[in-house]
Parts: C-alpha cells; sequence; structure tokens
C-alpha cells in the first residue's frame, strides 16, 4: 500500500509526537531520579527536540493545505467564470437568431 505525501507526513507527524510523548511519560515516571545530570539533559532535549519536529511538520502541512486550498478555490472560480462566459455567447446567440430565453436558463426557438 502506497501512501501520498500527505498521509506520510501526517503519519510521520504522529509518530514523532508519540515518541515525544512516550518520552514525557517515560521521563516522568520511569526515569525520574534515575539519570545522571548530563544523561538528563541529553533526555530532555531530545524531547524538547521531538516535539519541535512534530510541530514543524503541522505547520508545514497547515501551509500545504491552505496553498492546497488556495488552488482549488482560484480553479472553481475560473471554471465558474468560464461557464458564465460560455452561457452568455449561447444566450447571445441564441437571442440573436430569434430564440426565446425560458425561465428555467434554458432556450426556446
Amino acid at each position: 500500500m502506497s501512501l501520498n505525501a500527505t498521509a506520510r507526513r501526517r503519519w510521520l507527524g504522529a509518530a514523532v509526537l508519540f515518541a515525544a510523548l512516550l518520552m514525557l511519560i517515560g521521563g516522568e515516571t520511569l526515569l525520574k531520579g534515575q539519570l545522571n545530570q548530563t544523561w538528563f539533559v541529553l533526555y530532555w532535549l531530545i524531547c524538547f527536540l521531538l516535539t519541535g519536529l512534530a510541530i514543524s511538520i503541522a505547520f508545514l502541512d497547515a501551509k500545504i493545505v491552505q496553498r492546497r486550498t488556495r488552488q482549488e478555490h482560484r480553479e472553481l472560480l475560473e471554471t465558474t467564470l468560464r461557464r458564465i462566459e460560455k452561457d452568455a455567447k449561447v444566450k447571445k446567440t441564441q437571442q440573436s437568431k430569434g430564440g426565446q430565453v425560458r425561465e428555467t436558463g434554458g432556450f426556446e426557438q
């Protein structure tokens, strides 16, 4: 099963966040008082870095979703404007040929 980029990014973010959560729980329960100063600082630095990485991945994902949404809105607007222009041309052509426009949006001749 192949995951797309969005799914991979979200799974990675969840995994990193889960690892930071496990480190937090382990550090506050199992390892509390067990680590000397050097290992204590290193342990919590890694936990902090994992948390920062998870936040960065979340911001990246939000930025990509925002960009995709903006592009989809732009495409929808362009498609709608093209459809309106096309309908206006058809209406104008029908009226010039003597057809009458129905109230339902269609044309009668």
